[in-house]
């Protein structure tokens, strides 16, 4: 069965930012380059740790500026086995890589816990294969054993939380929740969405949450975020269905591009910050449950703020949420 979250039921009151895209901040607002689209090996660059302490200290700061709690992670997306031996790391050294990151995390948390009481730690599971890919060759037993192998190392980590992130398809995402289950990490699954307003293997968003609740039982998911899709994606997919309730919130790209479209550019295309936050402030508004945001490809802390000047405004009478000023979130 799976480990107790830490997190308040959804809709209780308080409101969790997590982390931009801090891959593609790092890359193109940093100059830093990430083989195979991986953080972690930054932690051997004495000015990459730098640039991202300094890039969440930043995201963080909102959050404790507008009372916000925070769910941080960020670094080890590509910490898994096949991605991990694509960079050369041995078993041993990809796990020490694991704890690494989440021990960077918990240092720059440090300076927060009286600053942002609900700040919680996490890891993140990215997909064995490409996220944009079909990957019909993953079944839930083998996703299950895979994804076994990070989140053992997680929980040694002592991490508060797991998020599988931009999986798109529903075995392997059942093997994830089983194996976190299993192991015992709190486990939330970030499904993302293409133009036709569905996961990349076919499934309509509210399909997909529904297939894999009824797969995991007991051991399904805390609750389910989109991330890697802009509104225009994942707008069209809501409804007022029961699955609607484990759907928690959102972490959308900055620009209206198409992904693979986004992927050539090799620049950051940080779209319309008031704008998006507009458009979650609207999310809320039709469905209050939903108290996770944040952002993906394109975002950082300017994209923050401004999500959380929106929310501001319309939360006080839905949550008796208050601003940092006037004490922390109820």
């Amino acid at each position: 069965m799976r480990a107790p979250s830490l997190l308040p039921v959804a809709g209780s009151g308080t409101v969790f930012f997590t982390e931009g895209g801090s891959e593609t901040e790092i890359m193109y607002r940093h100059g830093f380059e990430l083989p195979e689209f991986a953080m972690f090996p930054l932690l051997d660059i004495p000015s990459a740790v730098t640039a991202m302490r300094d890039m969440f200290r930043a995201q963080l700061d909102v959050a404790a500026e507008f009372g916000l709690g925070f769910l941080l992670s960020g670094l080890d997306y590509r910490a898994s086995p096949d991605w991990g031996a694509k960079l050369g790391y041995s078993v041993t050294a990809l796990a020490d890589a694991n704890i690494a990151a989440i021990a960077f995390l918990q240092e720059i948390a440090d300076d927060y816990r009286d600053q942002i009481p609900s700040l919680f730690i996490g890891g993140i599971l990215g997909p064995r294969g490409d996220a944009y890919g079909l990957n019909r060759d993953i079944t839930a037993e083998s996703a299950e054993a895979y994804h076994a192998v990070q989140l053992e190392t997680l929980k040694r980590a002592k991490v508060d939380f797991a998020c599988a992130m931009t999986f798109n398809n529903i075995p392997e995402a059942v093997g994830a929740a089983r194996a976190a289950a299993r192991i015992g990490v709190p486990l939330s699954v970030a499904l993302t969405l293409d133009r036709t307003h569905r996961l990349k293997s076919g499934p309509t968003l509210g399909e997909a949450i529904t297939e894999i609740d009824a797969q995991t039982g007991l051991d399904a998911p805390d609750y389910y975020l989109v991330n890697c899709s802009h509104p225009l994606e994942y707008e069209p997919a809501l409804d007022d269905g029961a699955w609607i309730r484990r759907l928690r919130g959102v972490r959308p790209n900055a620009s209206k591009m198409e992904k693979m479209a986004l992927c050539k550019l090799n620049h950051l295309e940080d779209g319309n910050p008031v704008e998006l936050a507009g458009q979650l402030k609207d999310l809320h508004a039709r469905y209050p449950h939903m108290d996770v945001f944040g952002g993906c490809c394109g975002t950082g802390d300017e994209h923050l703020r401004e999500i959380a000047k929106a929310l501001r405004s319309s939360l006080p009478e839905q949550t008796g949420w208050c601003p940092a000023e006037s004490g922390i979130p109820v």
